[in-house]
């Protein structure tokens, strides 16, 4: 093995894989050797004898289900050893799909499959982690990553503190040692490497690329300009619990019964006012009454999409009168901002604090709700002071002061037979969101009550889980 190492490091500095000088990182600091693998592509024959040499790095007891390389310089590798070995390949992709099956993970898999992650270089083992991190939210079992060169930096470490086993072809001194045998590198160069690793440990950083996500809702309440927001923060945070309650009943009864006996552990209560078939005046003082009792807010899951007189007119007219009576209210972007106009002079003699959900993505299969649509509806309508946040089932905003709410949550993953999708609450959760909708799963369970702390309990960690696990 030493010799067949010897040689693949005089082929890869003989591609320029390998290089000695003076550069940069791409994190500012300087370094004497410069190692990119990148260019094995161009030499399908020396990207053939890596992937075999790595791929022996396999125990005979290890049965790998799947290989997985990280993005990018990794996926060849990955695909190289998977043709070889006949072992299924998966792909963790850099960030979801905002449409189809908005999968992180592709490929064909079983909770409970076994992978081991492919990598080109460890430096301080952050890409290795994260991969790890989705590839385990899919209930896969990873515990271990080939590598080709360990640059000692503290990637080793890392992995092994985070029980992932590191296995690798070269360390970077180890390639040095063989340049120099060859003839390739001076003593100096090698003494200056040598100091190189002995002065430029990095500490890991799992990258985070949505801030919000591991803010708590108290810090996040100071950033937020809109009030229903900095109240809603402020309840799910002092009574523990991010659960929405869609109380999607037909008859006035059944929506105050499960008010009151849910009221004590959810942070909203979600209704569709105008599915109510005995609705009358005294439905919505009982609701405003029991929401003050047990202190959660009332949405009514309206959808306005139209323009904003008439929106503004559906809002604080008619019989069911929402302005009066719905802290929170949900909207179509399709208008524009005129919808949110509309809303504002709804609320024209009302003095209480009111809030927007805009709906930029839905839970239904087929939602035309995806990609451009998306992005413009966060661009246009955000700025606003009277949006509280958006209902989307993927992480589309950054700002810390806004709330997701994401709906079509199950226990276990489903759908019915009209193309709702239901996701489980640890999923929906690492998508960002901070308050989710549960329905059905609550209000046909045999034991309803039961079903509510369950629900709160399981979100609650969730939320704490994601909130810990990366700002550690």
């Amino acid at each position: 093995m030493d010799a067949q190492l010897r040689k693949l490091a005089v082929k890869l500095h003989h591609i320029g894989a390998i290089k000695y000088g003076n550069f940069t990182t791409k994190v500012g600091l300087q370094t004497p050797i410069y190692i990119d693998l990148r260019v094995i592509i161009s030499d399908p024959d020396l990207l053939e004898e890596l992937s075999l040499a790595l791929w022996s790095l396999s125990d005979e007891e290890d049965k790998h289900h799947h290989v997985c390389g990280v993005p990018y310089t990794a996926l060849p590798l990955a695909t190289t050893i998977s043709l070889k070995s006949r072992v299924p390949m998966l792909i963790r992709r850099k960030e979801a799909k905002s449409y189809g099956t908005k999968k992180m993970i592709e490929g064909l898999y079983e909770k409970g499959d076994t992978a081991v992650i492919i990598e080109d270089i460890i430096t301080s083992g952050s890409s290795i982690i994260e991969t790890v991190k989705d590839l385990k939210k899919e209930g896969l079992n990873v515990n271990k990553a080939f590598v080709i060169v360990n640059r000692e930096q503290g990637g080793k470490k890392n992995l092994e503190d985070a029980g992932i086993t590191v296995k690798y072809l070269f360390t970077m001194t180890q390639l040095v040692d063989y340049l120099y045998q060859e003839g390739i590198f001076t003593q100096q160069c090698v003494d200056e490497v040598k100091e190189y690793i002995k002065n430029s440990q990095i500490p890991m950083k799992v990258k985070v690329e949505n801030e919000r996500l591991i803010q708590s809702f108290s810090t996040r309440a100071k950033a937020s300009k809109n009030q229903s927001a900095i109240k809603l923060f402020k309840l799910m945070e002092q009574k523990q619990t991010t659960l929405c309650l869609a109380a999607d009943f037909i008859k006035s009864q059944e929506i105050l019964d499960i008010a009151q006996l849910a009221g004590p552990h959810i942070a909203v209560l979600k209704v569709h006012i105008d599915i109510v078939e005995d609705y009358n005046k005294d439905l919505i003082q009982n609701l405003k009454n029991l929401a003050k009792t047990h202190n959660f807010m009332i949405m009514e899951d309206r959808k306005f999409a139209d323009i904003g007189q008439v929106v503004s007119q559906q809002f604080r007219n008619g019989i069911y009168s929402i302005a009066e009576w719905a802290d929170l209210v949900t909207v179509h972007p399709v208008p524009g901002k005129g919808i949110i106009q509309g809303i504002g002079k709804g609320l024209d003699e009302c003095s209480e604090d009111k809030g927007i959900f805009i709906v930029a993505e839905m839970s239904s299969a087929g939602a035309l709700t995806t990609g451009e649509y998306v992005e413009k509806a966060v661009k246009e309508v955000a700025d606003s002071e009277m949006v509280t946040g958006f209902v989307c089932q993927t992480n589309i905003f950054k700002d810390p002061g806004l709330i997701q709410l994401t709906p079509g949550v199950k226990l276990v993953e489903s759908a019915d037979d009209l193309g709702q999708q239901y996701n489980t609450p640890n999923a929906v959760v690492d998508k960002g969101a901070d308050l989710i909708v549960v329905g059905r799963g609550i209000t046909q369970a045999k034991d309803q009550l039961s079903a509510v702390l369950e629900y709160k309990k399981v979100l609650w960690e969730a939320y704490k889980k994601r909130v810990v696990e990366n700002t550690e």
